[in-house]
């Protein structure tokens, strides 16, 4: 058995987790945050038969797909209150997911 960690964006979450019950897979969601962009995340753990692990993967990258985002890029740390800081924004990759399979020595539902 495998503990398969999925750590995705908040707006593919719920997605996720409908397609992975559809599938026949159960899950539980904890929220989280990032350290890029500081945005909030869902941590998605799910148990799964070790022959299953590359069916699940498959729907986490069908439902967590990149994007391109525009945000505001990050003001210098030396801002200056004289002239003020007119902020630009930046486009960047987001979405997809981090996934982590890991060996599940014992499992009890209690």
């Amino acid at each position: 058995m495998k503990s398969i960690t999925a750590i995705v964006q908040n707006e593919d979450a719920n997605k996720l987790i409908s397609a992975l019950r559809d599938k026949g897979f159960s899950s539980t969601k904890l929220s989280s945050t990032g350290g890029f962009l500081s945005s909030g995340n869902t941590t998605i753990i799910s148990l799964v038969e070790d022959e299953r692990v590359d069916e699940e993967i498959e729907v986490i990258r069908e439902v967590c797909k990149m994007k391109k985002k525009i945000t505001a890029a990050i003001p210098p740390s030396s801002f200056s209150t004289i002239g003020g800081y007119l902020p630009q924004t930046i486009e960047v990759t987001v979405g997809g997911a981090v996934v982590y399979v890991t060996n599940v020595e014992r499992f009890e539902k209690i």
